[in-house]
């Protein structure tokens, strides 16, 4: 029993030592890998935020389109140019099938993660990590990734410098700590899993969901949303991916909103 108890200890540490800010400054000089020098924060860009904003608009669209039969409700609070707009793009797309009111007769609807493939040419998927005590990781499921390419976000509650965060924090290995201190909990269980959907219920418009919480569930509504699971890389394993910070601007298209999975834990710090 209590080598058990040891082992499932050494395990726990295994995963949870990544995250360690004590761990990770004795071991930076064990493992070069883990060092990228950035001369600004303002420079600490691998693709233009108007390359991130593109690739975001084009998968939600996508998932919209796929998801019409359920935006009835949604559609009735959008101007009529934005309808519209859906309207030709789903002429388009199923061959000039202009009538809305018969696309449930017209259209199959696909996976999530088939979308993704699809509109970028990949699909990615949550899967036990090939690193030994690493847990959960992200994997290509389908297609090839090019250079450049974004190929998930991280989830989660976002937290300003001096908003509490104490009691979510505790053995969570899941907070991100953003370039300007901001705090993103990406963590699906516990605590956490109730902070996010207590945000996300108090923000929603009526229909309009002002973002996703799918994330928390098997269900998954934004094949993008698992970022939170990718791990480091190790001395043995050089990273094939790495992270950047991008705020959403304030004109994304609010029928689009329902796909973004962050939430600010404070009303007025949207962000």
């Amino acid at each position: 029993m209590p080598g058990r108890l040891l082992r499932g200890l050494w395990q726990r540490w295994g995963r949870y030592k990544y995250r360690f800010v004590p761990w990770i400054a004795l071991n930076l000089s064990h493992n070069p890998r883990t060092l990228r020098y950035v001369p600004e924060e303002s420079k600490d860009k691998v693709i233009s935020d108007e390359d991130v904003l593109g690739t975001l608009l084009k998968v939600f669209q996508a998932l919209f389109l796929n998801d019409f039969n359920k935006q009835s409700e949604i559609l009735t609070m959008l101007p009529e140019s934005v309808k519209s707009k859906y309207q030709d793009l789903l002429a388009v797309e199923h061959q000039g099938v202009k009538l809305l009111e018969n696309r449930h007769q017209q259209q199959s609807t696909f996976k999530p993660e088939e979308i993704l493939y699809k509109t970028l040419g990949f699909s990615v998927a949550q899967a036990t990590s090939s690193l030994i005590s690493a847990g959960k990781g992200v994997f290509v499921t389908k297609g090839l990734v090019p250079k450049g390419a974004v190929v998930s976000m991280y989830p989660g509650t976002v937290y300003q410098k001096y908003e509490p965060i104490f009691f979510q924090s505790i053995g969570n290995p899941f907070i991100f700590r953003c370039l300007d201190g901001v705090l993103i909990d990406g963590n699906d269980k516990g605590i956490s899993k109730v902070v996010y959907r207590s945000c996300n219920g108090r923000d929603r418009l009526g229909p309009l969901k002002m973002s996703d919480s799918t994330w928390l569930t098997s269900e998954i509504h934004n094949p993008l949303a698992v970022g939170q699971y990718v791990n480091n890389c190790s001395n043995d394993r050089a990273a094939n991916v790495c992270y950047q910070e991008f705020d959403v601007p304030a004109v994304f298209p609010i029928e689009l909103k329902q796909y973004l999975p962050n939430i600010a834990y404070s009303y007025d710090k949207q962000r």
